[in-house]
């Protein structure tokens, strides 16, 4: 029903920026909430940034915040993570997420790597 394509991983410098993109098509008028992701070798995955898509409001974790936004692109069917102030400990994979009533989707990943 909904397929969800990453982009805008790479390497960068602690204190750098990136920003991913997150392209949705399919059934994207089902779609309530949309959230990243990461999962960092060893660790479990973890819950980043979450946004309602009706009203715009955002929660994040606690390790990101107010380093990180969440924002999307109606028009473009597109769902952003700018990352800010980036640390090596936030190196991982990126993962874009949605729930549309039972049903999980995630897109493929994108690496992001952060050196000192």
């Amino acid at each position: 029903q909904v397929h969800l394509v990453e982009s805008g991983g790479g390497l960068v410098q602690a204190g750098g920026s990136l920003r991913l993109s997150c392209a949705a098509s399919g059934s994207i008028a089902r779609i309530n909430n949309m959230s990243w992701y990461r999962q960092a070798p060893g660790k479990q995955r973890e819950l980043v940034a979450t946004i309602v898509l009706n009203g715009g409001s955002t929660d994040y974790g606690e390790s990101v915040k107010g380093r990180f936004t969440i924002s999307r692109d109606a028009a473009k069917n597109t769902m952003y993570l700018q990352m800010n102030n980036l640390r090596p400990e936030d190196t991982a994979v990126y993962y874009c997420h949605t729930i549309i009533y039972f049903a999980n989707y995630w897109g493929q990943g994108t690496q992001v790597t952060v050196s000192s």
